[in-house]
């Protein structure tokens, strides 16, 4: 428990640690401590242990302090007789102390005062006695000088250096170092046992030295003593004779060990033989404790901590390797120096009180009791008729003053002792309370509160506890009443704050004190760091936010590693963060976030892991060179805590590629060796990189080089070709081999070749390291069989494969034959003709080419000359179409055979006559000279009449002023016209027309047009009259009104149309659509007629049959490309759930002539107006 004093008042604040509150109730339970102020017996409080080594170059200071009322005295015994401290000038006692100051540094040796020192503390009450104290100077022994003989062994042999270092006291620690005051490396093979001695299971050339030194190193005296150097030379041998295991030590197939509990037990095999022996440990008839067992010295020796009589048993060491085994069994027996069961301890009684005094103690063999009063045997010492002695218990009855005495409780065997002191007080006291008054305890919510009372009374006072003024006396069902006084709440909750009462009574009086208890919030950590990845060189933040109790103020502290943050900028902290800039590979570890108040603490960790790229591997070496293969071996860099997942490993030839580095091979992370294939000639460096999940590594140094030898090629040329380029020459190719397929110097090509189909032998050439090479004087086109074999100055490459090839073409002789014609319809030809003999191509046959062209048109409108056009059909084909022919037209056209060549000569040429098609569309369409009743339209024929014209068509018809068509009239004009006048037409009315020419086979394209007839002067006089009267005050008034009811109207539509009205709409034509004619269509069966797709993008659609103008003046709208919004007005349209228009659109019915023609518009002020005039 933790105390600390508030201001205005005393306070004590509980840990939130457990190790104060158990030292807390360990204190609770022992006897409570008297006051000084009140008469008692002495108590040692103070002094040195029982084997009293010391430095024999310093004073030598024997401690000995107690406490007591009246204050003790103290007398020394020396080797168990009274130490006269006043005879010796060089003994003093410290003043009120028992402790002896021997001054030996200005005179007299430490030997002098060797011996078993025991203190004596007397007052009336009685005597204490200290345990005795063996006093014996260090001493750090030089070596006995001796001649050590060099040693000389043969590859293979044990071997063991002796040790054997003077006795000191204490025992020294031994190692071996050399001239350098360097340790000697160990291993499984070469270690030092517990006796100092260096043992070799077998020897080795390296082990050749003249400095093997043992060292002694004594700590007490801080010296190092050395034995003198031992020379080994190991003479190699061609080969060492195997052996199975050995034991150097311990001898012998069984060994005993007695150790004492509480101590290590240390448990040594070390063996020799070849190859070196590998130890494991066994206890037989059990296992090694888990916990306490740990492997020393490379196995070799076994160490169990705490040892206790259960840890006694067979332990069995058992050496092995390739040749054998060998076992050796060590018996261990755990012995016990005594110690304590149940202790003695002070007894504090009122006269007329009875008590006990206990003391029991184990060990093995069992310890032997006896007791003393005031440091006399009891057997001896006055009798006293309270007490009664019964073995291990002394019981006493109705003590009186006279009873108070000292007693000491000696348990001894031959392994040691134990002595205890115990006194019994007999005291008349009423009770106090050594608790200060108004004591403050602040205590964290949901842990346990324990409040002080610590008093003293004889006889014991009983204690009790109350809560506020006037509370009742608190009891254990809620909370723990402990023996020394303590009032403990095991669970402190906000209600558990207030004023507490400790009351303390016996027959002799009563106290009572006050204490104060406050609740506090918890600290705790909201916001905990998190564990972190991240890349060397970039930043780190950690998060951590605390919530505590308003009126603590917490301390936040970051640690690293448990430590203290580095003092490094780049380590910054605020409030809540901390903040790692350019993280460095130090870096990672633990981070705690530490939240400190005067009460609790609360501390949270997050773990960081800095990664990055590895570090390059090195130490690249080169073994069991071969002629085609090479071992390499690494040592891979840092992972940088990223496993590496694999190695890279690359290569340079210098010889022939120097400075450029290419792939050889990748092996697993894991691995460190590769084994490489080589090409032959080609001096070798190689590098690896390592790569993890981060990336990859730098490369590596580049290994020593590695020249392989030269060898014949392994491979010839690939991609070898024979192509002629003349009639009379064949060229053969091939892709060279590069300097690293060459395999050795002098690379060359042996260039073979024949006839197929001859019995030629192969004409065979030798050429320097190119790629090609010319054969003159061939035939034309004949097939050859050609070889391509590489060769160096050892040796050739492995016989090629064959590949054909052919020498050089020439153009092909003769012409295809019975070329025909057969037309399918006005713009689609089928040629027929006959092939050419494969003798006549001369070359590799592509395919035939036709050229064709139009000599004239049938109708003579264009005799111009069209140039040629070509088709060429592939390979060995007799026939083929010619497409987008000229209608009514003349063609002519001849077939040639195509090689890689060229073209050969033409066949003969023959003519054909396309029927007629349908026009064009006229050019032009204009009209002029409008006039009240007439309109006068002139047109251009069609460019491409593609026939006989028959005559021309043209439709028109009348649009009202709500752009709907009226009725649609047909005229036939006949074909020599390009003029003509139409009469009887309606004034000021639009007119849209539709002409198109006419063949025997159909009709044309279409053109369009509109126009207007022009306006009546009567008409516009009225008009004009009409506006006089509108300017009159009687009847702009009369419009205002009507406008006004108008709006109205307009506005209960709307507000009705937006609440969800439906109102249904007639379809309407748009007056722009066109009237569908005849589709146009030439069932020739093959290819339909080639048709402007901009054409029928326009507005030149043909009207469907039976289409024309209703009774009622009006045309549907179902082809019409124009938009609704054109002509369309009071669109009500719905859309599908895929947005598409759902709705309708339409006008009013036009009404009869008579009534003249109205808008089914929702009526316009301006619109009224009109009509009322």
């Amino acid at each position: 428990m933790q105390l600390k004093i508030m201001p205005k008042k005393k306070q004590k604040h509980l840990s939130a640690g457990g190790v104060p509150l158990i030292l807390f109730l360990c204190q609770m339970i022992s006897a409570l401590d008297v006051p000084l102020d009140l008469v008692q017996p002495p108590t040692i409080t103070h002094q040195s242990p029982k084997d009293y080594i010391i430095d024999p170059r310093e004073n030598i200071v024997i401690q000995c302090e107690a406490k007591g009322k009246p204050p003790p005295s103290f007398s020394w015994t020396r080797n168990g007789t009274h130490f006269d401290i006043d005879k010796d000038p060089l003994v003093t006692m410290k003043p009120g102390s028992g402790t002896l100051v021997i001054n030996i540094m200005s005179e007299g040796k430490a030997e002098t005062y060797e011996g078993v020192y025991q203190c004596t503390a007397r007052n009336e009450r009685g005597a204490a006695v200290s345990n005795n104290i063996v006093v014996r100077p260090s001493r750090s022994p030089l070596w006995t000088k001796e001649r050590l003989e060099p040693i000389i062994l043969r590859n293979g042999q044990s071997l063991v250096l002796p040790c054997r270092p003077p006795i000191g006291l204490p025992p020294a620690i031994i190692f071996w170092m050399d001239n350098s005051f360097q340790r000697l490396p160990q291993s499984e093979r070469v270690s030092q046992g517990l006796n100092g001695d260096l043992y070799f299971s077998n020897v080795l050339p390296e082990d050749t030295r003249e400095d093997y030194i043992c060292y002694a190193r004594f700590n007490h005296t801080q010296t190092i003593q050395q034995k003198q150097p031992i020379s080994l030379k190991v003479i190699s041998a061609k080969s060492s004779k195997e052996r199975p295991p050995t034991f150097l030590t311990p001898e012998g197939n069984e060994s005993h060990k007695e150790e004492l509990r509480g101590n290590v037990l240390s448990l040594e095999c070390i063996a020799e033989g070849l190859p070196t022996p590998i130890i494991y440990w066994i206890k037989e008839d059990g296992t090694l404790p888990a916990n306490r067992t740990f492997y020393r010295n490379f196995k070799k020796t076994l160490q169990i901590t705490h040892v206790s009589e259960a840890d006694s048993g067979n332990y069995q060491c058992i050496a092995k390797n390739a040749l054998g085994a060998v076992h050796h069994t060590i018996s261990v027996t755990v012995k016990a120096a005594p110690y304590w069961i149940v202790a003695p301890q002070n007894l504090v009684l009122s006269p007329g009180e009875n008590g006990t005094l206990i003391c029991r103690a184990n060990g093995n063999p069992k310890p032997r009791i006896s007791w003393l009063t005031n440091g006399v045997p009891i057997e001896i010492a006055l009798d006293d008729p309270s007490r009664k002695i019964d073995g291990d218990t002394i019981i006493f009855s109705n003590v009186q003053e006279s009873s108070s005495a000292v007693y000491q409780c000696n348990a001894s065997n031959k392994y040691g002792y134990l002595l205890a002191n115990a006194f019994v007080n007999v005291l008349a006291e009423p009770p106090r309370i050594l608790t200060p008054a108004n004591t403050l305890y602040q205590v964290i919510a949901n842990r346990p509160a324990l409040l002080d009372c610590a008093f003293f009374g004889s006889p014991m006072p009983a204690i009790e506890w109350f809560k506020g003024t006037k509370g009742s006396a608190l009891h254990e069902d809620i909370y723990v009443l402990h023996d020394n006084g303590t009032l403990e709440i095991p669970v402190a909750q906000k209600d558990s704050t207030g004023t507490y009462t400790c009351v303390a009574r016996n027959k002799l009086g009563m106290a009572k004190n006050e204490v104060h208890l406050e609740i506090k919030d918890p600290t705790r950590i909201i916001k905990q760091p998190e564990y972190a990845v991240v890349q060397r060189g970039s930043k780190v933040s950690f998060e951590c936010r605390v919530k505590h109790d308003h009126t603590l103020i917490p301390t936040i502290m970051w640690l690293k590693d448990n430590g203290e943050l580095p003092n490094d900028e780049r380590f910054s902290t605020d409030k809540d963060h901390l903040v790692v800039s350019d993280v460095k590979d130090d870096d990672g570890g633990t981070y705690t976030c530490t939240a400190n108040t005067t009460l609790d603490s609360a501390s949270a960790s997050a773990l960081l892991r800095v990664v990055d790229v590895p570090n390059p591997p090195f130490d690249l070496e080169l073994t069991n060179q071969l002629d085609k293969s090479v071992q390499l071996t690494w040592t891979p860099g840092d992972d940088n805590n990223s496993p590496i997942t694999k190695f890279i490993i690359e290569y340079e030839d210098a010889m022939h590629d120097a400075g450029l580095w290419h792939h050889q091979a990748e092996v697993s992370g894991t691995q460190t060796t590769a084994q490489l294939k080589l090409s032959p000639y080609v001096n070798y460096s190689f590098r690896v990189m390592a790569e993890n999940s981060i990336g990859r590594s730098m490369p590596s140094e580049a290994s020593e080089q590695y020249l392989t030898k030269a060898a014949e090629p392994d491979q010839n040329p690939t991609a070898v070709e024979g192509l002629g380029t003349e009639p009379d020459n064949l060229v053969i190719t091939w892709k060279p081999l590069n300097g690293f397929q060459s395999n050795g110097p002098g690379l060359q090509y042996k260039v073979s070749w024949r006839q197929k189909d001859g019995d030629d032998e192969w004409t065979s050439v030798v050429v320097a390291n190119v790629s090609k090479y010319i054969v003159s004087g061939t035939p034309t086109f004949v097939p050859y069989l050609i070889k391509v074999q590489a060769l160096n100055d050892v040796g050739f490459a492995p016989e090629p494969a064959a590949v054909m090839g052919h020498s050089g073409e020439d153009l092909p002789m003769v012409a295809p034959g019975n070329v025909h014609v057969n037309v399918v319809n006005s713009t689609l030809a089928e040629v027929h003709w006959d092939p050419v003999p494969p003798k006549s191509v001369r070359g590799h046959l592509q395919g035939y080419r036709i050229y064709y062209w139009k000599t004239q048109s049938s109708s003579k409108r264009n005799r111009r000359h069209i140039e040629k056009k070509i088709l060429t059909f592939q390979g060995t084909k007799t026939h083929g179409m010619l497409p987008g022919l000229q209608p009514y037209s003349h063609y002519a056209l001849n077939v040639r055979v195509v090689n890689g060549k060229g073209e050969g000569p033409a066949s003969t040429d023959r003519g054909f006559h396309t029927p007629e098609g349908v026009p064009s569309a006229p050019s032009s369409l204009k009209i002029v000279n409008p006039t009240l009743d007439s309109l006068t339209l002139e047109w251009d024929p069609p460019s491409h009449p593609n026939g006989i014209l028959t005559e021309y068509i043209l439709k028109y018809q009348p649009i009202n002023s709500t752009h709907e068509l009226g009725p649609l009239v047909d005229l036939k004009i006949p074909a020599n016209k390009t003029r003509w006048t139409l009469k009887n037409l309606n004034f000021s009315t639009r007119y849209k027309f539709y002409f198109y020419a006419q063949t025997s086979v159909g009709s044309g394209s279409q053109i369009t047009e509109e126009a207007i007839t022009t306006v009546d002067e009567g008409k516009k006089a009225m008009a004009s009259r009409q506006v006089d009267i509108a300017t009159q005050g009687w009847f702009i008034g009369l419009m205002c009104a009507v406008a006004l009811l108008i709006l109205i109207l307009l506005i209960v539509c709307f507000i009705r149309r937006n609440k969800g009205g439906k109102y249904p709409v007639k379809e309407k034509e748009d007056a722009h659509a066109d009237p569908e004619i005849q589709p146009m269509k030439e069932d020739d069966g093959t290819f339909g007629e080639y048709r402007s797709f901009e054409s029928d993008a326009e507005d030149h659609k043909p009207l469907k049959k039976g289409s024309r103008t209703p009774s009622d003046r009006t045309v549907k709208k179902e082809d019409s490309d124009d938009s609704l919004v054109d002509y369309g007005e009071g669109v009500n349209g719905q859309f599908n759930e895929d947005g598409s228009f759902i709705g309708q659109y339409s006008g009013k019915k036009e009404k009869e002539p008579a009534e003249g023609n109205e808008s089914s518009e929702a009526p316009s002020p301006v619109n009224a107006m009109n009509s009322l005039v």
